[in-house]
């Protein structure tokens, strides 16, 4: 076996593992997802990267519905066949407990808690805005 066949095969285990991963668990590895490709035949419930999100890591997607990709069914455009993994609808990354400073939020990111758009008023910030909330601050309007 070569080296691209053992890859090829490790890239196929960490995809069959990452079918199980809960959605946050998923948004922390998106980068194991195949990406979209027209012509591509999708089960319902599949996971599948396309283009980026609010805070530059690859889109994951959920596929809604068995189907076979078209050029002009994109994922972002057609919320019959795909919907946004960790974003809510206006695009604002929805609230993840970060496990350290390498993934804290910084003093300005925003993030949907609970149907709340919020702000982080840190640097380093890995509390949620009912745990400290002066840490955080509502945005007006639920947008960023």
């Amino acid at each position: 076996m070569t080296r691209l066949q053992a890859a090829e095969q490790f890239r196929k285990a960490m995809q069959l593992f990452a079918a199980t991963l809960s959605d946050e668990q998923a948004a922390a590895v998106a980068t194991v997802y195949g990406s979209w490709k027209a012509g591509t035949a999708y089960e319902a419930g599949t996971l599948l990267a396309f283009g980026e999100n609010a805070v530059g890591d690859p889109q994951l997607y959920r596929v809604l519905q068995t189907h076979t990709a078209q050029e002009d069914w994109l994922p972002s455009s057609t919320s019959s066949l795909y919907t946004p993994i960790g974003l809510n609808a206006d695009g604002i990354p929805l609230w993840s407990q970060p496990v350290g400073a390498h993934d804290a939020y910084a003093a300005g990111d925003t993030v949907d808690f609970h149907g709340t758009v919020y702000r982080s008023r840190i640097d380093g910030n890995v509390y949620s805005p009912d745990a400290y909330v002066e840490y955080w601050e509502a945005v007006t309007g639920g947008s960023a």
